[in-house]
C-alpha cells in the first residue's frame, strides 16, 4: 500500500471537502481514514488515502492539490506516511 497523508487548513468555506475529494476519486486514491474539524472560523483536516492505484506520481499529486489549495483558499500539505512519520518522531 502506497499510504499517503494530506492536511488542509484555512478558513472555512462552502466546498473544500467537495473539491478535495473529487480530485482524489478522479486520480483514483482511495480514501482510507478522514478527519475534520472547524474551530471557530477555521478548517482542519487530515487524511490518510491510498495512492497505490493513482493514475499521476506523487510529484504531479503534491503539484494538483497545492493548486486546488490555491483556487480555495486553503493550504494542502502531501507527504509519503513513511517521510510524515520521520519528521514527527523527532
Amino acid at each position: 500500500m502506497n499510504k499517503v497523508i494530506i492536511t488542509v487548513v484555512g478558513k472555512d468555506t462552502v466546498g473544500i471537502i467537495a473539491k478535495v475529494c473529487t480530485y482524489l476519486a478522479e486520480s483514483h486514491i482511495n480514501i482510507l481514514d478522514i478527519s475534520q474539524t472547524i474551530v471557530q472560523e477555521y478548517f482542519n483536516m487530515m487524511m490518510i488515502v491510498d495512492a497505490n492505484k493513482a493514475d499521476k506520481d506523487i510529484s504531479q499529486i503534491i503539484t494538483d492539490l497545492d493548486k486546488i489549495g490555491e483556487d480555495i483558499g486553503v493550504v494542502i500539505k502531501c507527504q509519503r506516511e513513511e517521510i510524515f512519520d520521520k519528521m514527527h518522531r523527532i
